[in-house]
């Protein structure tokens, strides 16, 4: 039997995991002997636990390297950079969600409960410092995830995507840990650092810990949602109710930015020439795959999942690299376009009512004519979802070009230039869409409360700062790696 001193762990470097688990749990009671059927309570209590969040993650944990809970955690400025993306991120979710659920009768507290969970796991992902607390946080992120998906009971279409969500999820999720179950049979360890020494120092083992590698790539590649792992995409988007499609496709890509860099990009560094070379291929067929599908998408939710791969591509490109300008501008990007899209699904939420969800390209016809200023912010958002320059976009696919570049894979970058002027077409419809073609009749009137405009402004109004003074988020994101 050995003596090992037990290790008191420093619970103020998680501090912000537990507020969040603790007040999800008061938000599941508070609203349990809530009688407003607006689940008032627990929807601000969700909004303060994620200012909270935000206020904690960064008072405790910018700035810091550190671990805790015997090396399971990991407290330092990766993860507050991405946690706070992820908070505020859902916030915005929230904010916008209130008025859709609401108007279909999907207004529960479990919706905030679930949220919360999720967002939980986002977290926990983000700071592992171990492949078990890696794993347990991807599927509590998954689960709840799945959930939410299936909130909508009387949809048929929402039942088909939580049902594709989670086979497919547990599939991948299967795979992730079958590969890492092979880390630790070649290590005999789960800490991510002493896993990084062993691939440093390999032998006779290197089969094992590439064939264990390529089963987490896939895993990881389906929560990017990189072709060809990529199936469930579209229908859980278009399946899902708007708000969760909202999370799905903003929160959670910055938790898998957060899941390839704790476990390949920084855990497996020593095989970069290994895992490089498959990330160039998931790349390359994302950037095919969404721009050329995304062409012929009458739905913006379906044209938003495909177009999805191709801004997926462009951040793997930054992965490619291996190196801290490539990273950090991977984290960049990440981050501006799940603003960028945020505020698009909030836009299509804007449009729709009880019967009619607002998700057909031609709803946005004649916009302007109804609204100057939310036409205004389509704009802008297209404009940067296209990358012409001026825009938070521009800066975020320029910096990754440059990365690529750098690392010698000159062809990688001028196919994912291509692949940029294709998506204008579908970009720049939108904004055509809403200046110069005329509705049918008056169009989809907007809809939302004083307050969802509001948010929805200030949104849009962020991604168009962050266009014009990008300095500040650039250094946050290369001071990370740096």
């Amino acid at each position: 039997m050995t003596n090992q001193a037990f290790e008191t762990p420093d619970l103020t470097l998680a501090l912000p995991e537990i507020w969040l688990l603790a007040m999800a749990c008061v938000v599941l009671v508070v609203d349990l002997f809530s009688n407003d059927r607006d689940h008032g309570p627990a929807y601000w209590l969700t909004q303060l636990t994620l200012v909270g969040g935000i206020v904690l993650t960064v008072s405790t944990q910018w700035g810091v390297d550190a671990s805790t809970f015997s090396g399971t955690y990991v407290a330092d400025s990766l993860g507050a950079v991405l946690k706070v993306g992820i908070l505020v991120l859902a916030f915005l979710g929230f904010a916008y969600s209130r008025d859709y659920l609401r108007d279909r009768g999907l207004l529960k507290g479990e919706y905030y409960m679930l949220g919360l969970f999720a967002v939980l796991g986002m977290m926990v992902t983000v700071s592992a410092g171990n492949l078990l607390s890696l794993y347990l946080g991807v599927e509590l992120m998954s689960l709840s995830l799945y959930a939410l998906v299936a909130m909508d009971r009387d949809s048929t279409r929402a039942s088909e995507a939580a049902m594709k969500y989670f086979v497919l999820g547990a599939l991948a999720s299967g795979m992730l840990l079958y590969g890492m179950s092979m880390l630790y049979g070649v290590t005999g360890s789960l800490d991510l650092a002493e896993i990084t020494v062993a691939a440093a120092e390999l032998d006779d083992r290197r089969f094992l810990f590439l064939f264990g590698l390529v089963f987490m790539m896939v895993g990881v590649a389906f929560k990017f949602g990189a072709v060809p792992f990529h199936m469930w995409v579209p229908d859980v988007y278009h399946g899902a109710p708007t708000p969760v499609t909202l999370v799905i496709a903003t929160a959670s890509k910055v938790a898998a930015v957060g899941l390839f860099l704790r476990l390949i990009g920084e855990g497996l560094l020593p095989l970069l020439e290994s895992w490089q070379h498959m990330v160039v291929l998931l790349a390359v067929l994302s950037l095919l795959v969404g721009n050329t599908v995304a062409l012929v998408q009458t739905n913006i939710k379906r044209m938003l999942a495909y177009s999805t791969f191709n801004h997926v591509g462009f951040i793997l490109m930054g992965f490619v690299a291996g190196t801290p300008e490539g990273y950090g501008a991977s984290v960049f990007y990440a981050l501006t376009y799940a603003f960028t899209v945020a505020a698009t699904f909030g836009l299509v939420l804007l449009l729709a009512r009880k019967g009619f969800e607002g998700d057909h390209i031609e709803d946005f016809k004649g916009l302007n004519d109804r609204s100057p200023l939310f036409a205004f912010v389509m704009l802008i958002l297209m404009v940067s979802l296209t990358g012409i320059p001026g825009t938070v976009g521009f800066y975020a696919k320029w910096m990754v070009l440059k990365s690529v570049v750098e690392a010698g894979f000159v062809w990688l970058a001028i196919l994912a230039v291509i692949g940029a002027v294709i998506g204008a077409f579908y970009y720049l419809r939108l904004v055509r869409y809403c200046y110069f073609d005329k509705p049918v009749g008056d169009g989809p009137q907007l809809t939302g409360s004083g307050g969802f405009r509001a948010v929805l402004a200030a949104n849009g109004l962020l991604v168009l700062v962050a266009g014009i003074f990008p300095g500040t988020l650039v250094a946050i994101c290369m001071a990370v790696f740096l």
